[in-house]
């Protein structure tokens, strides 16, 4: 079954499939009307034009979209595309997928990065074989790292530039034994 869009309480994540992305890397964006979207001169941005290629290469080795790639962040009173977000491709031998988020400038500082982390953290959970959740954030991006703390992950390691973050499933944390 092809991946649906992901509701929650003030967007919608649109999941991008080789033809939208195709398209809009060549700089159509009328594409985004045909799927009932309002044009912004703000997206994509590029930061979004930048990540369209990983995006094709993930979805041409499915042969439709899973749920573990892309979607576009759309704000659902206004229908406007306001960020991009989604997984680097299916889990990988460990039950692990990579999260990763933008929202637009004008929009940001509204708690869309946490609501859009949130549904994607919530979808995958409930897709047989996740056990976990990994992110990685620039060492400066301290709005980038509140979301990540606020999902519940929990930093791993970092060097220079970088830090990595994961989120155990709790649906495969072990129990605690009884007390003695």
């Amino acid at each position: 079954m092809p991946a649906q869009p992901i509701h929650t309480n003030r967007l919608i994540l649109v999941p991008f499939t080789l033809e939208i992305t195709k398209t809009l890397m060549a700089g159509n964006t009328s594409i985004l009307q045909q799927l009932g979207l309002q044009l912004t001169p703000y997206w994509p941005d590029q930061e979004a034009i930048d990540t369209f290629p990983k995006i094709i290469k993930n979805l041409e080795v499915v042969p439709e979209p899973t749920g573990f790639e892309s979607y576009m962040v759309v704000h659902r009173q206004s229908m406007t595309v306001i960020g991009d977000a989604g997984f680097k491709g299916l889990p990988n031998a460990d039950g692990e997928v990579d999260l990763g988020y933008a929202i637009i400038a004008p929009a940001q500082n509204n708690g869309y990065g946490l609501e859009v982390a949130k549904g994607l953290v919530n979808w995958a959970f409930q897709q047989p074989g996740v056990k976990a959740i990994t992110a990685r954030c620039l060492l400066g991006n301290a709005p980038s790292a509140r979301v990540l703390e606020k999902l519940g992950m929990l930093q791993v390691s970092a060097d220079s530039e970088v830090i990595r973050w994961r989120l155990q499933n709790p649906a495969q944390q072990k129990p605690a034994g009884p007390s003695s």
